[in-house]
């Protein structure tokens, strides 16, 4: 008998990063230094989940539809929704504000290309690259939240976001390439 998918441990971390956006999002609103440190921390074990969980289906086997579909999802809840957190309380200059709408377009236009390729069975894997993003999109927003708390930070902040949306287009660019015959073809 097949396991429920709910039952298995990666796709429990996952689903508790999804939900760790609640607190982080209404801590880091609040404005108090305190609580910014402590939606930092749960920010930083959140991110963390992202390679545990993979880690974990990997060494247990633990692999299912529900995991494929919700890991890809909660990275881009995690990123978008601290994103659109860190621009109302003010974190995100103006000029912050053209990595992360990069950020934002290739997330949302990745995941349509997906969803439109789909109902032709053509199937674009993660690559290596696409998963250092994440990686250094995570990490740009950690030192985001820590330049709230720890002053002069602001160039370490916009060095990490810039990377990360140029990084991030790059590998839109990248699915895009890989995927370009499949939108041009002629149907039969």
């Amino acid at each position: 008998m097949a396991k429920n998918p709910l039952t298995l441990v990666p796709n429990q971390i996952t689903i508790a990063r999804i939900l760790a956006i609640i607190p982080i999002v209404w801590l880091v609103m609040q404005g108090d230094t305190t609580l910014r440190i402590v939606a930092l921390v749960i920010y930083v074990i959140a991110a963390a989940s992202d390679w545990l969980d993979g880690y974990l289906a990997r060494a247990w086997n633990q692999y299912s539809p529900l995991g494929r579909m919700l890991d890809p999802i909660a990275d881009k809840l995690l990123v978008g929704i601290l994103i659109a957190a860190l621009a109302w309380d003010g974190s995100l200059s103006g000029l912050d504000m053209i990595p992360v709408c990069a950020i934002l377009f290739r997330e949302f236009f990745v995941s349509g290309l997906r969803e439109f390729l789909g109902n032709t069975k053509v199937v674009l894997n993660v690559t290596w690259l696409a998963k250092w993003k994440t990686t250094l999109q995570l990490v740009a927003l950690a030192v985001v939240l820590l330049e709230g708390i720890v002053p002069n930070l602001s160039l370490v902040s916009d060095i990490l976001l810039w990377a990360a949306g140029a990084l991030t287009l790059w590998t839109g660019f990248e699915y895009l390439r890989a995927s370009w015959p499949h939108l041009v073809e002629n149907p039969k």
